[in-house]
């Protein structure tokens, strides 16, 4: 068991804990999720022992060990396979012992403790977490200097995985991991013998390989049984109650005071004002608990041009005399959501600056629309920023000609605050520079939008509102991301990079899902939802857009007529809290009231059930 209690720390004066406490059961399976910066990583240095508390405890058992994945695996010559197995100390320590021990009982008792912990099979299980992780058996044997940063990332984790702590800890494990990875680590995830707690934006992740989540909030820790989408509607229905509570609790107070302004200077209601004022003084304000609202995407809609927008014919595709892709002959169209898959270094990227015209053609054509504008976020956003300016100066060099409250303004849009607008890029946090290259490439309104891993530094909530701009966006979308919610949720085509090629994947990404395990082996997944229809049977994305245009209105519509009659309902009901309605001389205006308060009343239940009636319906249909 993994007990924190009455935990506090600050930052600079700034508390990120202050009281906070959980206890999560041993074994569990739980979901760290907070909004970015508000400390989630902080927990795990103060539970690790990194940091310091100001007050408060952390307690674990007695002998358990704590893992989490290292800044990054040593760029050594030991081979990927070696460097895994060293991370079981243990067994590497019993090894060499039992290599230069002679006493025949201490033998004994090193090759017993090796079988206890199942050492001799430890080869085999880490090669198939390195092949779960995307290395292959002849990567397995290179040295860990041959690979990037990136790569030596997921050999740090490979290890720390293979020596099975009793607490493991992971910060956004999927962030260096491709979508093929991703796969594979919900599975291992939700098999994984001990205690685990994953700081995690990844909601898919998060729904498949945890059982609990901890939310951070405020300073205070809450800890939900259920997966993501149980605690989000969970929390969702305690913040509405809280609001109605406090919405109650403000009438009630308006009520009470009214009556103390009224009468607290006549001498016959004197007394009862006097007790009403106490009342108010005692009464404990309820706190209506709502998230700050997080900043909408904003892509600007581009004028439509004749199809295709683009098209390539015989086209190779490469760095200096490599070749990556061959004979390409391929088709968008602006009302295009496409997803590219393939594991790292197959040439995802790389097709992503051929479309974005930042790699140009080793051999055949590209032929594009005279008009066509390109959007193109890159993976590594920071290389198409300069550090050391703000954001207003970045898009001042874009609209020279704009004022600076406009481009304010236009900053804001793309979620992009007045505190950072001023600030230099360098010290703006992953997420902000994130929506400043997003807001970038999105100014001119492009027709082709490219997107290359755009969710690394993005929370939940920020990965629900590019997913609504992306569903609303007018022109097409090439997507690059391992993050599986956002593949499935935007994209209506699937296009396969692999062994120099690119070809459609005529499934969906739930088949493609059981193809990689079964090619990749271990992990494996929970239980997989409800298989969709095939993709060759789902409508075009242009003509479902069109088929759903008149149920979003109707939708809208709705909504509308409910918020006008929530607003005529509050209206009448601050009219019947007066307490002068209630004496004999303004009978007949009460009742009158009270009459129209049951019509309204009658009609906004109505008004909801016809707006739930039409949500459903939409859902229906984009469902199809």
């Amino acid at each position: 068991m993994l007990k924190l209690t009455d935990i506090s720390y600050s930052i600079s004066g700034r508390p990120l804990f202050d009281g906070a406490s959980a206890t999560i059961p041993t074994g569990h399976k739980v979901g760290f999720v907070g909004r970015n910066g508000t400390g989630k990583t902080t927990l795990f240095h103060l539970i690790t022992g990194k940091l310091a508390m100001d007050g408060g405890t952390v307690e674990i058992p007695r002998g358990a060990r704590i893992g989490g994945v290292a800044q990054e695996a040593p760029a050594s010559d030991d081979s990927l396979l070696d460097t895994v197995l060293m991370a079981d100390t243990e067994r590497a320590a019993l090894l060499e012992e039992a290599e230069t021990t002679t006493d025949p009982v201490r033998i004994a008792e090193v090759h017993a403790r090796l079988g206890d912990i199942d050492a001799y099979s430890a080869e085999a299980r880490a090669a198939a977490i390195l092949h779960g992780l995307g290395f292959d058996k002849e990567a397995q044997a290179r040295p860990c200097a041959d690979f990037s940063g990136g790569w030596r990332m997921r050999v740090a984790l490979a290890a720390v995985l293979f020596s099975e702590p009793d607490v493991l800890l992971l910060d956004e494990p999927t962030n260096y991991l491709d979508l093929e990875g991703t796969l594979w680590l919900e599975g291992y995830l939700a098999k994984y013998p001990h205690t685990v707690l994953v700081i995690s934006h990844d909601r898919q992740l998060l729904n498949r390989s945890v059982n609990s989540i901890l939310h951070l909030m405020d300073q205070k820790l809450t800890l939900y049984q259920g997966n993501y989408d149980t605690f989000d509607a969970v929390r969702r229905a305690k913040l509405a109650e809280l609001a109605a509570a406090a919405k109650k609790q403000a009438a009630e107070r308006a009520h009470m005071q009214s009556f103390v302004d009224r009468f607290r200077a006549k001498a016959s209601k004197a007394k009862q004002a006097q007790s009403r004022l106490k009342m108010l003084e005692r009464m404990e304000p309820i706190a209506a608990a709502t998230e700050n609202n997080v900043a909408s995407f904003n892509f600007p809609s581009p004028e439509q041009l004749s199809p295709p927008i683009m098209k390539l014919d015989g086209v190779d595709v490469g760095y200096d005399d490599t070749t990556i892709l061959r004979s390409l002959n391929l088709r968008i169209d602006q009302d295009d959501r496409i997803a590219l898959l393939g594991a790292n270094g197959q040439g995802k990227s790389t097709l992503s600056k051929l479309f974005a015209n930042r790699l140009a053609p080793q051999k055949g054509d590209t032929i594009a629309s005279s008009k066509l504008r390109i959007g193109y976020f890159a993976q590594h956003q920071v290389d198409e920023l300069h550090l050391d300016e703000t954001p207003l100066q970045h898009l001042a060099r874009e609209r020279p000609e704009m004022p600076p409250a406009k481009l304010r303004s236009r900053l804001a849009q793309g979620g992009v605050g007045p505190e950072q607008a001023e600030t230099l890029v360098g010290k703006l946090s992953g997420g902000q520079k994130a929506r400043l290259s997003m807001l970038l490439a999105t100014l001119d309104a492009p027709h082709l939008v490219i997107l290359d891993e755009p969710t690394n530094h993005l929370d939940i909530e920020s990965r629900e509102a590019l997913v609504r701009a992306l569903m609303d966006y007018d022109g097409a979308v090439i997507l690059v991301s391992h993050d599986p919610h956002l593949v499935g949720m935007v994209a209506d085509r699937l296009w396969l990079v692999k062994d120099g090629s690119v070809k459609p994947f005529n499934e969906d990404l739930d088949a493609y899902q059981k193809l990689l395990l079964s090619e990749r082996g271990g992990g494996g997944v929970a239980a997989a939802p409800e298989k969709k229809k095939p993709r060759e049977k789902r409508k075009p994305a242009a003509e479902q857009r069109k088929a759903i245009a008149p149920l979003q209105a109707e939708v809208s519509k709705c909504e509308a007529r409910v918020a006008k009659l929530e607003e005529l309902k509050a209206k009448i009901e601050e009219r019947l809290a007066d307490p002068d309605l209630y004496t004999p001389v303004y009978r007949d205006k009460l009742m009158l009231l009270q009459g129209k308060a049951r019509e309204i009343n009658d009609g906004l239940k109505r008004a909801e059930e016809l707006w739930m009636a039409a949500s459903e319906e939409l859902e229906g249909a984009k469902a199809q």
